[in-house]
């Protein structure tokens, strides 16, 4: 398993990488390009391995992990870009699953979820 990071280590480490360049973050529209750039890749590599579409013996090896890598960087970057604290953002969103969804889906018997503070 690789490191245990937190989100913020995260922000934080993806921040002075690109706090060392003159240009900076890209515009938050360049940004959702390149998050939609990235997420293409991501079902392209999907689609190899799971999918009806293998590649061709021309194409490079990837992997759905590296995808999944260059996905939360370009993500990672546009937070903060925008100083989105995406600890607090999912926080925000699994509040809104835990009271909005509960019970859209059916439990697994003898399961509970347990809320840590």
């Amino acid at each position: 398993m690789g490191s245990q990071k937190t989100i913020q280590q995260m922000q934080q480490e993806v921040d002075a990488y690109i706090s060392q360049f003159k240009e900076g973050y890209f515009s938050p529209l360049a940004m959702t390009a390149r998050l939609t750039e990235e997420l293409g890749e991501l079902a392209r590599e999907v689609n190899h391995y799971y999918g009806e579409k293998p590649k061709k013996k021309t194409e490079a090896d990837g992997t759905i992990k590296e995808e999944l890598g260059d996905l939360l960087f370009v993500l990672i970057c546009m937070a903060n870009s925008l100083q989105i604290d995406l600890a607090d953002a999912h926080q925000q969103v699994m509040q809104k699953f835990q009271t909005r969804d509960k019970d859209r889906w059916t439990k697994k018997e003898g399961e509970t979820h347990h809320e840590k503070n």
